[in-house]
């Protein structure tokens, strides 16, 4: 099965409509919806009318655009757990312990939001620059048990160092222990750079697969729309891909 899953719904306008283009024409199956901030609410009316799959996009590195009102002390937790996982690219290797209540609370108002605006909870989880697989995030369990969330990225053993993979293996055992995971995980504009497609719809055919998109960066948009992406998905729509 392929599961096209397009990032940022709701985080601003142009990456909601983008999403939506490419919905309307069936080249993405579900969304992943940013909460508190300035579409976030018509995002959530839009896809409503839509009746796809939207799930939450943890945010805990980009400045909150929304409402924040019910929610004193989100703004300030939000900016020590930003300029953490910001000081460095590896911080999300690192566990806080100063961060816990924060990274907890940020998360409960955040899934709060979320079945405020959507009037159920999310279909699935995963985060903004992959900050829901933060050790923090991990390490205390915080996503709900049983819950379909974002696995690490895939890749092939010429594609990564032993180090890396085997933290990925670490990070993808921890999840397949409390959720229900994918079996591959891809970025669409990676696999257009490396001119990996062929392999993904491949796997497709067998595997559970999940590729992500930003449909407001042009060129994805411009290959979900093509001749190109359609036929890929015809070869593919009687028995694998989810469809809308």
């Amino acid at each position: 099965m392929l599961i096209v899953n397009a990032d940022d719904w709701g985080g601003w306008p142009t990456a909601t409509d983008a999403a939506l283009a490419c919905y309307e024409k069936g080249r993405i199956t579900s969304v992943s919806a940013m909460v508190f901030m300035n579409d976030s609410k018509r995002a959530a009316d839009l896809s409503k009318q839509c009746g796809f799959n939207v799930g939450l996009h943890l945010n805990f590195t980009q400045e909150f655009t929304g409402d924040l009102s019910k929610y004193p002390f989100l703004h300030q937790y939000h900016r020590r757990i930003a300029r953490f996982l910001r000081s460095s690219k590896y911080t999300l290797l690192v566990y806080h312990p100063f961060l816990r209540r924060q990274f907890r609370y940020l998360f409960e108002a955040q899934f709060e939001e979320f079945i405020r605006l959507y009037g159920k909870p999310p279909s699935h989880f995963d985060g903004h620059q992959h900050m829901h697989l933060c050790t923090n995030m991990l390490l205390d369990g915080i996503l709900p048990e049983g819950a379909k969330v974002r696995r690490s990225f895939s890749f092939s053993p010429s594609e990564k160092g032993a180090v890396n993979r085997a933290y990925r293996r670490w990070v993808d055992r921890r999840l397949e222990a409390r959720h229900r995971l994918s079996d591959c995980f891809y970025c669409l504009g990676d696999c257009l750079r490396r001119n990996h497609l062929e392999v993904v719809f491949q796997l497709a055919l067998t595997a559970n697969v999940e590729l992500m998109t930003h449909p407001e960066r042009k060129r994805e948009c411009s290959f979900l729309l093509s001749n190109r992406f359609h036929v890929l998905l015809t070869r593919i729509s009687n028995t694998t891909y989810a469809p809308p």
